[in-house]
């Protein structure tokens, strides 16, 4: 199995990041995903890119320490994955789980005990991703939403 090395990103800017931000959450601008790049990194996120032996980036996390509740968590705060994407030519390599236990580290450091995580209802890859990571389903959850309308003054 191929060793990766994991770093974090160069900045706020970092290219290979964006392209991948971008290639995990596509309805997103590149300015949107900057945004978000620069809010992860004030705030202190947990996020490693994985390298490959040529240096480029193959992968990435980013994990946040979490205080509101967390579905299936029975503790709080917890470690919660907000994001894990691996190229499609280096899946199935490792290089998940090498980001992932990364992220158990830093919890553990953290003095946290659980690393929750969610996925879309209909992702039965990343569900599949998840459950080999370590992960078991807690639930499932459909959002609703309902538009607030004010009634025509009569």
């Amino acid at each position: 199995m191929p060793e990766w090395l994991l770093a974090p990103p160069r900045g706020s800017d970092d290219r290979a990041w964006l392209r991948m931000r971008i290639a995990l959450w596509p309805d997103g601008s590149p300015t949107e995903h900057l945004a978000a790049m620069a809010e992860a990194l004030a705030r202190s996120l947990y996020v490693r890119l994985a390298l490959d032996s040529a240096g480029a980036a193959v992968g990435f996390v980013e994990a946040a320490r979490r205080v509101d509740y967390v579905n299936g968590t029975t503790s709080s705060p917890v470690a919660f994955l907000e994001g894990l994407y691996v190229e499609p030519a280096a899946r199935r390599r490792g290089v998940a789980r090498v980001l992932v236990e990364s992220v158990v580290g830093w919890a553990l450091e953290q003095g946290l005990s659980e690393l929750g995580s969610d996925s879309l209802i209909d992702s039965v890859g990343a569900h599949a991703a998840h459950r080999g990571l370590g992960f078991a389903e807690t639930e499932r959850v459909v959002y609703f939403v309902r538009p607030l309308r004010r009634p025509p003054c009569a």
